[in-house]
């Protein structure tokens, strides 16, 4: 059956991308062929949605040309057993519990740093793929495969807790794994920054650039936080010439885009993304339930799927939060002898973590939203069809759906709007504005801060 489906790949790898090839079916594996019945194991609940929706036919065909039989593929989550662990003994006293929630923290953070700045733990096997961030995932691979060549320099932006660092680490440690001979080097751009600061002041700024110069591969993470930092953005601007010009890998993260982030030398900001920028939105409902189930089977922890489909539904701010809440149910459950589950359904837990509690009345956040865009509730409801105008009305949509939760029905009443379509052609444009257009999701954290503050 190795051979059968090694044989199959061989096919499919020749009919698709490198990139989507090493994304979606490096993983898999052939289970069963009983009676034309296919099996085929894969990693997490959203590659089956992607294998079934986008690659079925192709995977049917390459099976059929080894001669095996087809009638229906199933895709199925290949989940390990392997070191579950269910509560065994109830922790009570003070002392036990705290030393247990020590003990427990320290076998789900196991971090190996090495002097190249790379943290061992951030590998691609252990970072879950998404429709918030499959492009990304995608590019990565490419880059692991041919550094310095297609996708380079690499920028990859998005919120905070939504996987970055632990992406490009990944891009580090894969390609040290390939060759360990290379060259790498991960840092903060404030650690950047500070190290150049010393450097000068102890007149090593020469040996500062020749370290540089050396590397195969830089990783710059946070690169947001280099505002106001002129000397800092030369220095780097002359590294990244440098190490562009003999096609050495360049890679660098930040909440933004660098055309957003105010100071930023135009040229830098520029020659930043030619190598195409790539976004880590949040996880959607799917994704958040594979991250869940795979981070649980990680530490080798058993949860029910009720549970995760729990916590997924009630934390949606990032992914760091979301694996947060899950590191404090499983904890709670071995403390206190119950599944996570039954911690859920008696009450020991609340899931909650949205950004703030709601607004109190529509009228409320229309009179933020005006006041914010320096315009009356009634200029916001008007007819206008004037740009600052628009937005402000559209943006009050989009708030009044998000924070409220109101049909578009009873927005269009609350916005001034004749029907329901024209509200969900707003909240379709803000939303899709959101996507590149940091300046407004600023614009909207400040109207929300407003509103709740």
């Amino acid at each position: 059956m190795y051979d059968v489906w090694k044989n199959a790949l061989a096919e499919i790898e020749q009919q698709i991308s490198s990139a989507n090839y090493s994304t979606w079916f490096q993983d898999t594996s052939l289970a069963s062929t009983t009676n034309g019945q296919i099996v085929i194991n894969v990693k997490n609940t959203f590659y089956v949605k992607q294998l079934r929706n986008r690659y079925y036919d192709i995977i049917k065909n390459a099976l059929q040309h080894n001669n095996i039989k087809v009638d229906e593929i199933t895709f199925e989550v290949k989940t390990s057993n392997k070191n579950r662990v269910r509560p065994r003994e109830v922790v009570t006293t003070p002392n036990a519990i705290k030393e247990h929630t020590k003990t427990y923290k320290a076998t789900t953070k196991q971090n190996t740093t090495n002097n190249n700045g790379l943290n061992s733990k951030y590998t691609l096997e252990n970072f879950i793929v998404g429709s918030n961030n499959d492009l990304a995932v995608s590019a990565a691979r490419s880059i692991i495969d041919a550094p310095g060549t297609r996708y380079n320099p690499f920028f990859l932006y998005g919120g905070p807790g939504l996987g970055k660092t632990h992406l490009v680490q990944a891009i580090g440690n894969e390609l040290l794994k390939n060759n360990p001979d290379l060259k790498i080097y991960y840092t903060p751009i404030s650690h950047f920054y500070s190290d150049f600061i010393d450097a000068i002041q102890n007149g090593k700024g020469k040996e500062f650039n020749r370290k540089f110069q050396k590397l195969d591969c830089l990783i710059i993470d946070d690169f947001q936080f280099i505002v106001n930092k002129e000397k800092s953005q030369e220095e780097f601007f002359n590294i990244f010439n440098d190490l562009y010009q003999l096609n050495k890998q360049i890679i660098v993260t930040s909440d933004r885009l660098p055309s957003q982030i105010k100071t930023v030398d135009e040229r830098l900001a520029t020659r930043l993304t030619m190598g195409g920028a790539f976004d880590i939105q949040l996880p959607k409902y799917e994704d958040k339930c594979a991250i869940l189930r795979a981070k649980a089977e990680q530490i080798g922890a058993e949860i029910e799927q009720e549970a995760i489909e729990y916590i997924a539904e009630n934390v949606n701010t990032n992914i760091r939060d979301l694996e947060g809440e899950l590191s404090t149910i499983l904890l709670m459950s071995e403390v206190r002898n119950l599944t996570p589950l039954e911690l859920i359904q008696n009450g020991s837990v609340n899931v909650n973590k949205t950004t703030k509690l709601r607004p109190t009345s529509p009228k409320q956040i229309v009179e933020k939203v005006a006041k914010y865009y320096d315009l009356t509730p009634t200029e916001l409801k008007s007819k206008s069809r004037v740009s600052h105008i628009m937005l402000a009305r559209q943006v009050a949509m989009l708030l009044l759906s998000k924070e409220l939760g109101l049909s578009t029905t009873k927005i269009a009443t609350e916005v001034g709007v004749k029907d329901h379509t024209t509200v969900m052609h707003g909240i379709k444009k803000i939303n899709n504005s959101l996507k590149l257009n940091f300046t407004l999701r600023d614009q909207i954290e400040e109207i929300k801060e407003k509103i709740y503050g």
